[in-house]
């Protein structure tokens, strides 16, 4: 909004060329979303403490220690991560970009389903919530028109072709079916990030490191010169996508404060899915696809594990880890929550600068 209002009065006003810069508007919204985090974190706990008496359902067949330490706890703080995003894009990013409406759509279509879960689970006191059929009907079709979106908006070339990184020009072929490997893409980063969440601040922190590689990602590949200079797949308009990735890691960090141990909300279901969504959406639009299989390495290993345990003890009855996902497992030897969650950052630290490195190896 301010760039559309602002930046025709460049040539009158020298300060105002300031925002025709992209790198400037992606701090801004970086900070204001911070600022609406910090400002809004205490009024939002309050009103989801309102009608969450007993706060979040802990399931009981989880760790003991999480039926004392974290019951009364509220969830669905991923709308306060939503509000500040939300507000600090359309405040600070081109809102005649299609591009930057297709992943928000994607982000608050993913975030209205997360917060119809969470509201069933506070409701009626379980932690099923919408059942596992309905939640990936409403993410699959919400993904494929998302995923139809953003195809044509891509230039002819790149519209059916899955890029793999360091290899230049190689684009796997996949005609009509994109738009259902774009749609794969989203639900399973949507559901990778969703169980992850079951420590305090474990999800939160990969996910601004993601966003933080992906904004980097996003301003080279919407840039003629750096994206031919690297040789990179040129989509533009993606460059917007840098403003709503820094206010991704502005809210993000907002809500950390809230979230660090002991925390004093949960993103839930509403800020999982929703931010899985995000940048699942962005990966798409940018062609690094398998890029974010990198970069999030961590929700993959997670997700791999649910699998895993799941498969194996059908097959056999017996366990492959003492729990699933994976950091449940890590929690039942012992090792203690803290421990688990800043060696679970610095993973996600590691493999996002394996993702960076895509983009100078070719």
């Amino acid at each position: 909004m301010i760039f559309n209002l602002v930046a025709p009065l460049g040539e009158q006003f020298i300060l105002f060329n300031l925002i025709r810069y992209t790198t400037f508007r992606s701090g801004a919204a970086c900070l204001t979303a911070l600022m609406l985090s910090m400002m809004l974190g205490p009024r939002v706990i309050a009103w989801l403490r309102t009608f969450q008496r007993g706060g979040q359902p802990i399931r009981t067949d989880g760790p003991e220690r999480h039926l004392i330490e974290k019951k009364g706890t509220p969830t669905m703080g991923g709308v306060l991560i939503l509000l500040a995003l939300g507000l600090s894009t359309l405040l600070w990013a081109d809102l005649r970009s299609g591009i930057v409406w297709a992943v928000l759509t994607v982000t608050f279509g993913y975030g209205l389903l997360g917060f119809w879960d969470d509201w069933l689970k506070v409701t009626k006191r379980n932690t099923k919530g919408v059942s596992g059929k309905a939640k990936l009907i409403a993410q699959g079709g919400l993904g494929l028109v998302a995923a139809f979106w953003l195809t044509w908006l891509m230039p002819a070339g790149l519209q059916q072709g899955l890029a793999v990184p360091v290899f230049k020009e190689v684009l796997i072929p996949f005609g009509i079916f994109f738009p259902l490997l774009a749609m794969l893409v989203m639900m399973g980063s949507s559901n990778a990030v969703n169980l992850t969440d079951g420590l305090d601040g474990l999800a939160i922190v990969p996910v601004m490191i993601a966003a933080g590689v992906f904004a980097f990602i996003a301003y080279l590949v919407g840039n003629r010169v750096f994206a031919d200079y690297l040789q990179l797949n040129f989509v533009p308009g993606t460059g917007e996508l840098a403003v709503f990735l820094s206010a991704l890691v502005g809210s993000g960090l907002g809500f950390l404060w809230f979230n660090a141990p002991p925390a004093a909300v949960f993103m839930g279901d509403t800020g999982s899915l929703s931010l899985g969504g995000a940048l699942g959406a962005v990966a798409v639009a940018t062609k690094h696809e398998i890029v974010l299989a990198i970069v999030g390495g961590l929700f993959v290993v997670e997700t791999v594990s649910v699998i895993i345990q799941v498969f194996w003890f059908k097959r056999t009855g017996r366990r492959v880890f003492l729990m699933a996902p994976l950091h449940h497992h890590y929690e039942k030897k012992g090792w203690s929550e803290p421990t688990i969650v800043i060696r679970f950052w610095i993973v996600a630290m590691v493999l996002g600068l394996v993702g960076l490195a895509t983009l100078k190896i070719r």
